[in-house]
């Protein structure tokens, strides 16, 4: 039987979309270990569970204590969200008192730092426990920042971790319809780091599909009020995610209301997602509450994927974010990368890809710069780590002077001292 344990199973939404790709795949006899610290979201996650598992051979159990959930896993699926959607609140009003905009805010940035800072501890104890109690299994972690939560992962000794993210699929996905080219008929190759990896190659067997993005952008003012589209045409590669999160990790326009307005980014969106998350685990609530009928589509997602691969050796190619042991030559080294794998019953192989194009390089560096400093605040422990990681962020650094940026930190340190290690949250000045 093959266990899979769910950490932070109370984000239901997600848990049942992943269970749904899970239990479509011949896996055999599954049992499926769903933890959260929330008695109630456990329950209504073990009500959907139980719900699509029907009569299929999955044996559910709930476990409020991490660590019984974890004992001889196989797979551990990390999705917690700490803090929930308070904390993400203050992460955008506190910011936005200082005149900084952010519109997702969970990956580089203010947002970003603070965000892992708050998890750190919640990975260090999980880190723990698997050492302890399944030190084979694979961590296969959707919790972002995904870059400086795997670095850090990384740092305590995890041996067999992948960050998993799905804006390469989908990125392609879409720039195949852009393009009037079925995706199945599509070769690709990305690379660089998570939020921020590039679109390398473009092709339909030897047709340079790049060629045809440029004939859609030129043809549709509308795309060129996109950043992603924007940056497309400066840096000469696609980045492969959304524009609202691509904004936020370059210096170039979050910080001027001229290209908020001319590239339409949405300052705040993911305060509407959470908004939204929230009412869909209601409805999902009510629904399993009532007996009513669920829908819950396949999520397309890399895990229940890399899963079946590991139990029965099918190979699959799939993006994972790894440290970076000679992967892309011209970013540093150990830091966190996203390239493609090769998924079988050795588990997941990352590809070397060589150099990616200086002017990628260029950005990824600044962006790694951050992850590296957020995390060796929590290695060192140590408060100003904290501060030169949000100094050196190229967004905020756009937008505020030096002392400023300290003085956001202490109040961020203070509104979120509960979740921090005690060393991290001190004022200094």
């Amino acid at each position: 039987m093959t266990k899979v344990v769910f950490i932070g199973a109370g984000s239901v939404v997600f848990t049942q979309g992943l269970l749904a790709d899970l239990f479509g795949l011949d896996l055999g006899q599954l049992h499926i270990a769903l933890h959260d610290i929330d008695p109630e979201r456990l329950d209504t996650a073990a009500a959907a569970a139980s719900y699509l598992a029907q009569d299929r051979p999955v044996q559910i159990t709930t476990h409020l204590e991490r660590r019984a959930a974890l004992a001889d896993a196989d797979f551990v699926i990390n999705i917690v969200q700490v803090g929930m959607n308070a904390a993400t609140r203050i992460d955008f009003e506190i910011p936005a008192r200082y005149g900084i905009r952010q519109t997702i805010g969970d990956t580089l940035g203010v947002g970003g730092v603070f965000r892992a800072l708050r998890t750190f501890p919640v990975l260090r104890g999980l880190a723990n426990d698997i050492a302890d109690v399944c030190p084979d299994a694979w961590l296969l972690n959707y919790t972002n920042p995904m870059v400086m939560n795997v670095w850090y992962l990384k740092a305590l000794g995890v041996r067999n971790v992948v960050g998993l993210c799905h804006s390469v699929y989908w990125t392609m996905q879409g720039l195949s319809e852009l393009v009037g080219v079925p995706y199945d008929d599509v070769t690709y190759l990305a690379g660089g780091v998570n939020h921020q990896s590039w679109v390398l190659r473009f092709e339909r067997g030897a047709e340079n599909l790049y060629d045809r993005l440029d004939e859609a952008i030129a043809a549709d003012p509308e795309l060129r009020r996109r950043v992603r589209v924007d940056m497309y045409r400066r840096l000469g590669f696609y980045p492969t995610e959304t524009s609202e999160h691509s904004s936020e990790y370059v210096p170039w326009y979050l910080g001027h209301a001229s290209e908020v307005d001319r590239l339409r980014l949405p300052i705040g969106a993911y305060l509407e997602i959470v908004a939204e998350n929230l009412a869909s685990y209601e409805q999902t609530r009510s629904a399993l509450k009532a007996g009513e009928p669920v829908v819950v589509e396949s999520t397309m997602e890399y895990a229940p994927q890399i899963i079946h691969s590991i139990v029965t050796g099918t190979p699959r190619t799939v993006y994972g974010n790894l440290p970076n042991t000679g992967l892309i030559s011209n970013l540093q080294a150990g830091a966190v990368v996203e390239v493609p794998c090769l998924v079988d019953a050795s588990g997941v192989q990352p590809t070397s890809i060589g150099a990616l194009p200086a002017q990628c390089a260029a950005l990824n560096r600044s962006y790694l710069n951050v992850a590296e400093l957020a995390v060796q605040a929590a290695i060192e422990q140590d408060p100003r780590a904290i501060r030169q990681a949000v100094m050196v962020d190229p967004a905020t650094a756009a937008a505020l002077p030096v002392e400023q940026i300290w003085e956001l930190c202490n109040d961020l340190v203070v509104a979120h001292h509960n979740y921090l290690d005690p060393s991290l949250r001190a004022a200094l000045r």
